[in-house]
């Protein structure tokens, strides 16, 4: 047995055990047997600090649970751990009086707390709702995924007012322009549309096809070497700025493997290529020399960056690096992607991965300690990004372990 095909059934067999714990970790500390929902700022042990609950983290546990029946096979207690978050969403998380835009955060019991411009909490409740109708084939779900898509695609491209009034980040006389996140994250909500409800399929092509191009178009800058989370309204690089420099070294890493899910769509080998150089570009420059593992955010020119938390190691990033490097090598075999992988599986295993109490520490300083109290969840991190990788990175090591 070759030393490559060894080490990817050892890393199978630990994948598997970390999806396990991970799961195990979440259904017994975090859904709210009261409310319904999920609570996910959870410390260490998986006591729950705060009860304020993240409209995104219901949208993506509804998602996970319902994708583990997908990859896995139907187990009541995901079903029904999904089921009650699309519940809790349904009920208590959009605002009707301002054309079923959604809340940001609302409390434990369900009463809005915070609202925000982006329409993330609406793409999460778009993939959730997805999910569970690919599982169920439940046609109301359906129908609330499809018009989420729809309401995302209009918001983001300026088609309609935004319901909620709260108008652009910026004052647009002085300063407008494009974000990344929003093709980026469109493109990958349209990917489990494509998968899941081939009705559309030609809408969705058209739509993917759209938010390849705006990436490339606007955001993709090979002449400085990244891929820019912020730029002019024409893809103007505005180097005079902070937030016009500003690097996502993970974000970059996540949009290249949605980018290359479509290109294996298409069978877009150019596309395909442009993706591993935005992956390339953002692991060479965003990998910390001196201790490893990827730092958060990075200036394209070198200067300060804004952020205070620039400097930190969070494990959604390494997550990506994961997913998006056993991708690669799974579809070029090229070894180097591998060594990616197992330089980053080492990094995780080391400081993100928690063997007393499971799950991950979500926040590590700059030298890979957690930061002080650890938390294994918080409004931004609950049972997705970990999940996600180890379903995916398992289904991915079979592929290359049967072809062999």
């Amino acid at each position: 047995m070759d030393n490559n095909r060894q080490f990817l059934l050892e890393s199978r067999e630990w994948i598997r055990g970390q999806l396990g714990r991970s799961i195990d970790f979440w259904l017994k500390n975090g859904m709210d047997k009261v409310n319904g929902g999920i609570y996910t700022c959870l410390d260490r042990r998986g006591e729950v600090y705060s009860t304020d609950k993240s409209v995104w983290m219901q949208g993506r546990c509804a998602w996970t649970f319902a994708y583990l029946c997908a990859v896995y096979g139907v187990k009541d207690e995901w079903l029904e751990a999904s089921r009650s978050c699309l519940d809790f969403m349904e009920k208590y998380c959009i605002n009707r009086s301002a054309g079923r835009r959604m809340y940001f955060t609302v409390t434990g019991d369900g009463k809005p707390l915070r609202q925000r411009r982006y329409c993330f909490s609406e793409g999460f409740y778009c993939i959730a709702n997805a999910e569970y109708y690919g599982v169920t084939g439940d046609r109301d779900c359906l129908i609330r995924a499809r018009e989420a898509y729809e309401l995302i695609w209009q918001l983001n491209n300026g088609l309609i007012a935004d319901p909620a009034g709260l108008g652009p980040k910026t004052i647009p006389e002085t300063r407008s322009g494009r974000a990344l996140a929003n093709p980026m994250i469109y493109l990958n909500i349209t990917s489990v549309l494509t998968r899941v409800d081939p009705e559309q399929r030609e809408l969705y092509a058209l739509r993917a096809r759209e938010c390849t191009d705006q990436i490339f178009r606007y955001h993709v800058k090979p002449e400085l070497g990244c891929t820019l989370e912020s730029v002019g309204p024409n893809g103007e690089f505005r180097g005079d700025v902070t937030e016009g420099r500003v690097v996502n070294p993970g974000h970059d890493i996540e949009c290249s493997w949605f980018i290359m899910e479509e290109a294996n769509r298409r069978g877009d080998k150019e596309l395909y290529r442009g993706a591993m150089e935005i992956f390339d570009r953002a692991i060479n420059a965003g990998w910390d020399k001196e201790y490893g593992g990827l730092l958060y955010f990075i200036d394209c020119l070198g200067k300060p960056p804004e952020s205070y938390e620039h400097d930190m190691k969070l494990w959604w990033p390494h997550d990506e690096i994961l997913i998006a490097s056993m991708m690669i090598y799974r579809d070029t075999g090229e070894q180097r992607y591998l060594d990616w992988f197992k330089k980053t599986l080492d990094y995780c295993k080391t400081y993100f991965a928690d063997e007393e109490f499971g799950e991950w520490y979500g926040y590590l300083r700059r030298d890979g300690k957690p930061t002080m109290p650890p938390a294994k969840g918080s409004t931004f991190k609950g049972p997705f990004h970990l999940p996600r990788m180890l379903i995916m990175v398992d289904t991915m090591i079979g592929q290359i372990l049967d072809r062999a």
